[in-house]
This record gives C-alpha cells, sequence and structure tokens, in this order.
C-alpha cells in the first residue's frame, strides 16, 4: 500500500484547521430528500466526477491515475468516505477521509448547496472519528479560494493549527 507521508506544501492562503472532538458535537441534520449512505466501490466514478465538478484543480487527475492513489492508500477506509444521495439517486455530496482523522476532500455538487449538506458531514464526521476515538479532525482549505467552506469550518469550531499539527 502507498503510505501518504507527503503532503503537499501548503498553497499561498491555506490554512490547516482542527476540531477538537468533546462532549459538545451535535448530530448531523441531513435536508430533505437527502440521505447519507456508506461508499462503495461502485460509487467511486461518481465520487471522481464530483470532485472534478467543484474544485478547481479537479480531482488530483483522471480516473485511471486518481483511484489506484486513492483505494491503495494506508490511510484510505471506504468506511470513512461518506455520500449524500439526492432525491433523484445522484451523488449531491461527499466526505473523504483519512484514517488518521484528516478530511481529505469534502464536496458538495452546485446544484445541492446552500441546504446544510456540507454541514450535516461535517457533524457526520466528526461524531464517527468520535467513535474511533480519535481527539480531533483536520482539514485543509484556503481562505481565499474557498471562502464559503473557510466560513463552514469557523461556524463548526473549527481553529487554525500549525502545518505540522
Amino acid at each position: 500500500m502507498h503510505e501518504n507521508t507527503t503532503p503537499r506544501p501548503p498553497a499561498p492562503n491555506d490554512i490547516r484547521l482542527r476540531k477538537v472532538l468533546d462532549d459538545t458535537l451535535a448530530a448531523p441534520h441531513w435536508p430533505e430528500g437527502f440521505v447519507m449512505r456508506a461508499f462503495e466501490h461502485r460509487d467511486a466514478h461518481a465520487l471522481h466526477a464530483l470532485l472534478e465538478e467543484v474544485f478547481d484543480d479537479g480531482a488530483d487527475g483522471p480516473f485511471d491515475d486518481w483511484w489506484p492513489r486513492i483505494a491503495g492508500d494506508a490511510e484510505f477506509d471506504p468506511a470513512l468516505c461518506f455520500l449524500v444521495i439526492d432525491g433523484k439517486g445522484l451523488l449531491a455530496g461527499a466526505a473523504l477521509c483519512w484514517t488518521s482523522g484528516f478530511v481529505k476532500d469534502l464536496a458538495v455538487h452546485p446544484e445541492s448547496r446552500r441546504q446544510g449538506i456540507g454541514e450535516a458531514l461535517m457533524r457526520h464526521v466528526f461524531l464517527i472519528f468520535r467513535e474511533r476515538g480519535a481527539t480531533h479532525v483536520d482539514l485543509k482549505t484556503n481562505t481565499v479560494k474557498n471562502t464559503a467552506a473557510f466560513r463552514l469550518y469557523e461556524r463548526l469550531g473549527m481553529i487554525p493549527v500549525d502545518w505540522k499539527g
């Protein structure tokens, strides 16, 4: 398995944020018409397409390069990839997390934004990692290119930490 040990250097305006997993965590509220379900390997293409749609730099390569890199990473656990499906059965959002308590990707399809999906996914992630015994969850975001996500993370009580965490 590939070891996830060489993080990319931070880009300008990138910040590492942390949520301490204490007893004040709130349960997620899933918007009406959306359901959260576990990732299955057959979902890999839809997840890649969502990341391509949502992120400026896409999913970090074509599917045939991306998926083996993700699935082969020592920190990948399909049980830590959470999908939100809309009423039509389409992928509306996803949170892909590493076993170390790091949210690698949080993505919500543009047509499904401003309904609380990102917040519900993050609250779910927090609870799952606390159940697994983690003390915190980290992620990286860009404060200029991704202001909406940065505001969400602040509302969720995430605080800046040193890159070496």
